[in-house]
């Protein structure tokens, strides 16, 4: 088997760093809009830890897919909820986080752990690290081809990814501190 060294200068793509974005209608947004790329595309794994709160940053989409970055500030955490039509996974990458289902505890995971869930299947997670719980999310197909009522609560309704019953507080960001620089 024959393999190619590339360098930096030989790509013709770069990898790009994307903002954080600031609620979930701001997520869809940015997954349809990412979802119309045809070619290939470059992204850089990279947000500005927290204090307090949660972000997430969209990296890559297509109709088919979604490539999200989640940062939880210790102790972060949502509200039990499942996505209808969308399987989706989680991997670790710093920090640890706790999963649960309707029926309790599933898996505590650290670096470099992850955990597939089911579309259909109730969970949520708390951040239960010191440090920053930072998270690679992939999910099919997009969530935002889905319609609002793709995410729900336990009552089989539209689950506020914003609201305060999922746990939304202000976001206070750690100053000069990022994961992947």
């Amino acid at each position: 088997m024959n393999h190619r060294t590339i360098s930096h200068a030989d790509t013709k793509l770069s990898a790009e760093f994307v903002a954080p974005t600031t609620s979930y209608q701001d997520i869809r947004a940015q997954q349809i809009s990412k979802a119309e790329a045809t070619k290939p595309t470059a992204f850089k794994v990279r947000a500005q830890l927290l204090e307090q709160g949660r972000s997430e940053t969209v990296l890559a989409a297509s109709p088919h897919l979604s490539v999200r970055l989640k940062v939880y500030a210790s102790g972060g955490e949502n509200a039990l909820h499942a996505h209808a039509t969308e399987d989706h996974t989680f991997v670790i990458l710093q920090g640890e986080a706790e999963f649960f289902d309707d029926e309790g505890p599933l898996a505590l995971l650290g670096k470099n752990e992850g955990i597939m869930i089911p579309h259909g299947s109730y969970y949520r997670f708390n951040a239960t690290s010191n440090e920053p719980l930072v998270m690679l999310r992939v999910g099919s197909p997009n969530e935002a081809a889905q319609g609002r009522e793709g995410r729900v609560n336990v009552h089989g309704s539209f689950a506020d990814a914003d609201s305060k019953d999922n746990k939304t507080v202000e976001r206070i960001y750690r100053e000069g501190a990022f994961y992947g620089d």
